[in-house]
């Protein structure tokens, strides 16, 4: 069973949710692995800092550590929606006064939509519609 993020904020910083979200996308992974993908996805980090990092995260039970072999293995210990959803409704809560209508009018407003997404989105308000009868 995955725990709640066990740090000061309850909310990992963005280092650490960039290492979470490797983790994510490809599963348990060494320290050299989730450093090459950051190395490719965003600036130069290095190993040591990446290594450092991601014993913290242990500590703070974000990640699990397999020791059985030479290689490390770490595996994210909190959920992904469960983060994701608590960091989105933190920042729906400080920037849209915690309206959900105001963040979708900015985000459609902001952005070209396409024809595709708008009536994926259609799909979604027409369930939950549905579902809230």
């Amino acid at each position: 069973m995955k725990e709640e993020i066990n740090n000061k904020s309850g909310e990992p910083t963005r280092s650490e949710l960039e290492i979470l979200q490797v983790l994510w996308k490809h599963g348990p992974s060494t320290v050299r692995f989730v450093n090459d993908v950051l190395n490719e996805m965003k600036r130069s980090v290095q190993y040591t800092s990446t290594l450092k990092l991601m014993q913290i995260m242990a500590e703070k039970k974000m990640l699990t550590r397999d020791e059985s072999s030479m290689k490390h293995v770490y595996h994210a210990a909190v959920e992904e929606q469960t983060t994701k959803g608590a960091l989105l409704e933190k920042f729906v809560d400080t920037l849209y006064n915690g309206s959900a209508s105001s963040l979708m009018m900015q985000l459609l407003g902001n952005k070209k939509t396409s024809k595709k997404e708008l009536q994926a989105i259609k799909d979604m308000l027409a369930k939950f519609d549905k579902d809230n009868k």
